[in-house]
């Protein structure tokens, strides 16, 4: 899509033409939180009703958006988060993607739940990249994952523990939305009448590789039937802290906790060894009642802060956003759905539009709150809700 600079011109615009080439049932899954939506809704509420208190007469020709991140430079203070549908938007979506975050110069994290090779999103997507790691009711039929990341080079391990439970996604269950994909009489209609996404996802997969996208970076038995591979798929629940001390036993680079929001649970994350935590809701998926991670971040920040890198997710769809949440604490920002829609509507080109959508806005917004760099930024440039001045 050569006119993506005119067509795309915010995320918004990214998630429209996203919403127009994705089936349905597949948009709704990317699109949407659990429930009623209403964490969904209220990490974009909680991230609007804080404001940004500008500074002027300062000279900030010269503004530089890069951070440094676990001893690396990087261009910009975001990350790719992980995306497990990735693959299924876009044929490899998950090294459109990692090209997308290395040529921004930012990392990428790769999904547990993703349909390419970990070994090949690595060589042929560049770039700095992180590994996801969901832990599945088999807890060491998972653990072969984490030697496969480590023995590959992934320079970081994220461990997912906000997920130990299945999602109550009922809007899923109406769409007859399956993972793996597959077609049905009950999505064949939503299938055939998106073409785009037929043939050049679906069809580039059984062209070029002989069957639908399936995971590949999961030790399932290639015997196991959908509903085995389903089941096998139910994250575990038993998880606790002696099995975070395991990870980082095992793990010897640097290890990333995502999904706290308590304090308490970010301090025991760095007693147990963690180097970082991410403070999510899961984009509002997990649970629909939960706090919004810009509303936590604070007091994980005074808990834990000068112990682990904080980093924080959800709901960031503007460069402003990005600047509230570091602002506040955090030392980078996670994307997910932002580029998960770029990726969907345009492949690589897509997600890197929405990559140079937020730079732009961060690169104006500095200006307009006075800022020549990112180290620069402190609680006094936002104002939280009730607050006459910050």
């Amino acid at each position: 899509m050569t006119d993506l600079a005119t067509k795309a011109l915010n995320i918004e615009d990214l998630r429209q033409m996203a919403r127009r080439r994705l089936p349905k049932a597949i948009f709704q899954f990317i699109d949407r939180g659990s429930e009623d939506d209403i964490a969904l809704r209220h990490n974009r509420a909680a991230l609007e009703r804080i404001k940004l208190m500008p500074r002027v007469l300062h000279d900030v020709s010269g503004r530089d958006p890069s951070i440094d991140l676990f001893g690396k430079p990087h261009k910009l203070p975001l990350v790719i988060g992980p995306t497990g549908p990735a693959g299924y938007v876009w044929y490899r979506g998950e090294t459109a993607l990692a090209r997308a975050a290395a040529k921004a110069g930012i990392p990428f994290t790769l999904a547990s739940n993703s349909n390419t090779a970990m070994e090949d999103v690595l060589a042929n997507g560049g770039g700095n990249q992180w590994f996801q790691l969901y832990v599945w009711r088999d807890m060491e039929a998972s653990m072969p994952a984490v030697e496969r990341a480590r023995d590959a080079g992934f320079e970081a391990l994220v461990l997912t523990v906000d997920s130990t439970v299945p999602y109550n996604r009922e809007f899923d269950i109406r769409n007859g939305v399956t993972f793996p994909v597959r077609i049905t009489p009950r999505n064949a209609v939503d299938t055939l009448i998106h073409p785009r996404w037929m043939f050049g996802t679906m069809g580039r997969y059984v062209l070029a590789e002989g069957h639908m996208p399936r995971y590949v970076n999961i030790k399932i038995p290639d015997t196991a039937t959908s509903a085995e591979v389903r089941s096998f798929l139910t994250k575990n629940d038993t998880l606790n802290w002696d099995f975070l001390r395991r990870i980082r036993d095992m793990w010897p680079r640097t290890l990333i906790v995502k999904g706290v929001l308590h304090p308490d649970d970010a301090v025991m994350a760095a007693d147990c060894g963690a180097d970082a935590v991410i403070v999510s809701n899961h984009g509002g998926i997990a649970n629909d009642a939960g706090i919004a991670p810009i509303d936590a971040l604070p007091a994980v920040v005074a808990a834990a802060g000068g112990r682990l890198t904080i980093i924080v997710d959800s709901g960031f769809r503007r460069g402003s956003d990005v600047l509230k949440g570091l602002a506040l604490g955090a030392d980078a920002v996670i994307i997910g759905r932002a580029t998960l829609y770029g990726v969907s509507a345009a492949g690589e080109p897509g997600a890197t539009r929405a990559l140079e959508i937020l730079a732009a806005e961060i690169h104006r917004t500095m200006g307009v709150m006075g800022l020549t760099d990112l180290q620069s930024i402190t609680r006094d440039h936002v104002v939280l809700p009730g607050q006459l001045s910050a």
